[in-house]
């Protein structure tokens, strides 16, 4: 195998080996979600919010999951805290810049993290990583909009610029780091139609990396498993309630041989 290219199912049994503790400061639309896709490959989640506990528990986890869905001042003040408690013990930080782009808040909140120097991973999708990087777009809410720049090229030039991985989630993810740009092709259109599914993929992007310190190659194995978990629930299920826990159940399910098999990852 290519050494750019990541062994997706060894992670994968790395981290049901680990069982590594992941804090999540965390969207409240999806928190349930994110958690359980954690349980679901043998991780322990964690959801603690509170500015009072936030850094002692992020001291006791392997990797800190940082979402901005749902924000406050005080969420803000919790994740800068956790942030910052995460570079001491020197365990990765993802940042999910859920709605990036939609309001003013939402776009300080990111820069102030950001420029924290902490954060190893930033993921989104195509609008709401454009507007981190300074293009000028309109995220729907915190869904997509209409995007006609050159995607790889502004996560390369975002991923050279603050020296961490980023990852876009879409039909193909796009995924650069040091030493690798990847693109990711596992996946099925029925995992748009359900609520949840950008957050809970950067909280198995988080749970990846809590095992890998090439966090490019964790966040590539990680999108490929969830990719793959979606193509299987897809042959089964008809509605999107029913592809949600279809999809549990393939995650649960995904084994090494599985994984080789299906994963299509290219570099570029």
């Amino acid at each position: 195998m290519n050494r750019n290219y990541p062994d997706a199912g060894n992670l994968l049994e790395r981290v049901r080996n680990e069982k590594p503790i992941v804090h999540h400061i965390t969207n409240w639309v999806t928190i349930y979600d994110c958690a359980q896709a954690v349980k679901t490959l043998e991780g322990s989640p964690v959801m603690a919010h509170a500015p009072e506990e936030v850094a002692e528990m992020t001291s006791l986890s392997s990797a800190l999951v940082l979402n901005i869905g749902t924000l406050t001042k005080e969420i803000v003040a919790s994740m800068l805290l956790s942030a910052v408690s995460a570079q001491k013990k020197n365990i990765p930080v993802v940042l999910d810049v859920c709605g990036a782009g939609a309001t003013k808040m939402r776009n300080e909140a990111c820069q102030e993290i950001l420029q924290t120097g902490c954060v190893n991973v930033v993921k989104g999708n195509a609008s709401e990583i454009a507007s981190i990087a300074g293009e000028k777009v309109i995220t729907r809410g915190v869904d997509s909009g209409t995007i006609s720049a050159d995607m790889t090229k502004i996560a390369q030039n975002l991923s050279d610029t603050l020296k961490i991985t980023v990852a876009v989630t879409g039909k193909t993810d796009i995924v650069c780091g040091t030493n690798s740009s990847l693109y990711v092709k596992n996946g099925h259109p029925m995992m748009a139609t359900v609520v949840g599914t950008g957050c809970m993929a950067a909280s198995l992007i988080g749970t990846f990396c809590a095992v890998e310190p090439n966090f490019s190659q964790a966040t590539a194995a990680a999108l490929a498993c969830f990719g793959i978990a979606g193509e299987i629930a897809s042959l089964t299920a008809r509605t999107p309630l029913s592809f949600k826990h279809a999809l549990l159940d393939a995650l649960s399910d995904l084994t090494p041989d599985t994984i080789k098999i299906r994963t299509v990852i290219e570099s570029f």
